[in-house]
């Protein structure tokens, strides 16, 4: 472990997650000075590789780092013994197993407050701890088509389009966090522990906002929209001379603003433009008068005149010039480890920050089971027992 001491420190974290969402949660809290031991299977038992690509990859480099790894053999009672003795010393244990996996393994949260009453136990599934459908498997684009986003997404007419990230899967990772600080408050002055869980359906549904509330209150069904704004005309995606920005322009004022810009009294004048419903009802004609004038001069020099008169806009960027803009340069959103294998490498920061703390950087994602003798010998096993129980498998 390094000597770094952030708001987190004091906190020992319990990870027996796997993937993406649970493993986004628990990297929140190791990015903060948590104590995070990942619990893995020992790769005797479990020779997978999971989900999300080699270990020495960008996905599992990022996810898994300021964590330390150790093996155990959970199906196994001696393997159990040791997450217990874990637990009584940890604040927080997090899974996203299946529902009914916890319970068969016989680690449930009945069974983990029976050995520490404090401890908090946060919980991801698929679509929630029971119900119809609590035993299905989860995935991340299955939660997109269920909750509604696919639906949203895309061109009007173009069918269901997935979004370009794992949104279900960080968002309920995301989600489990505030859970799980909300509990450890809450403990403060309780003294007790408790059960916290979220679903990749019930976060992607919540990620919906607006679009879902517009169902809730008025029963309106939300329409794919494509680069539109649904709500907010003209927002949208224009042609420039070299390519294309976005602009958002909503609201009279900003309307105004735009139509002088453009020096096109036409635009300004129209009836069909005049107010914020006609200008949504006639939105087809709106994005074109627009395009007309945005087609004229290059992206870079509508970003400068549009940001000069207050109007929000902004440049469509690929990846690699998303860390190539001044701002983002700025921002520094890299986060550097230096990896035995790999070496010095930059994963992705934290949006986070704080004006007293800086985030733990520089520990790298273990190897699996990298940690394993030193959680042991803090736990108090001797040299002799830790190699027995690897001759039997458990660890």
């Amino acid at each position: 472990m390094t000597d770094y001491q952030g708001p987190m420190s004091r906190f020992t974290i319990i990870d027996l997650t796997r993937v993406r969402s649970g493993p986004t949660s628990v990297r929140h809290l190791a990015d903060w000075g948590a104590n995070v031991i990942k619990v893995e299977a020992p790769s005797s038992v479990d020779k997978a590789k999971g989900m999300g690509g080699s270990r020495t990859g960008p996905d599992y480099q990022n996810i898994h780092r300021n964590k330390r790894s150790l093996t155990l053999n959970l199906k196994e009672d001696a393997g159990r013994e040791i997450l217990f003795k874990l637990v009584a010393k940890a604040d927080v244990v997090v899974e996203n197993y299946r529902p009914d996996v916890k319970d068969r393994l016989g680690i449930g949260y009945e069974a983990l407050k029976a050995v520490n009453p404090r401890v908090i136990l946060a919980s991801i599934s698929g679509f929630g701890q029971d119900g119809p459908y609590a035993k299905r498997p989860g995935f991340d684009q299955i939660a997109q088509g269920m909750g509604g986003l696919m639906s949203i997404t895309g061109l009007p007419g173009q069918g269901p389009v997935r979004v370009g990230i794992p949104v279900a899967d960080l968002s309920s990772g995301n989600y489990t966090t505030i859970a799980i600080l909300i509990a450890l408050l809450e403990r403060e002055t309780s003294g007790e522990g408790q059960w916290v869980h979220t679903s990749l359906l019930e976060s992607m549904i919540s990620m919906l906002d607006f679009q879902a509330s517009r169902w809730t209150m008025s029963e309106e069904v939300a329409p794919q929209a494509g680069n539109d704004h649904p709500t907010s005309i003209p927002t949208g995606v224009f042609a420039t001379k070299d390519g294309h920005i976005n602009i958002a322009a909503s609201g009279d004022i900003m309307w105004e603003r735009l139509c002088e810009i453009f020096e096109d009294s036409e635009m300004a004048e129209n009836p069909d433009f005049a107010d914020g419903g006609t200008r949504s009802e006639n939105r087809v004609a709106v994005n074109a008068a627009i395009a007309g004038h945005t087609a004229k001069r290059t992206s870079a020099e509508w970003i400068e005149v549009l940001s000069g008169a207050g109007i929000p806009c902004g440049p469509i960027y690929s990846i690699d010039e998303v860390f190539a803009d001044e701002q983002v340069q700025h921002l520094n959103l890299r986060h550097p480890v230096h990896h035995e294998t790999l070496g010095d490498l930059d994963l992705l920061a934290t949006p986070l920050n704080f004006s007293r703390y800086q985030p733990r950087t520089g520990m790298p994602t273990p190897d699996r089971g990298q940690h394993t003798d030193e959680v042991l010998a803090d736990l108090g096993f001797g040299d002799d027992e830790i190699a027995g129980l690897r001759e039997k498998n458990v660890i």
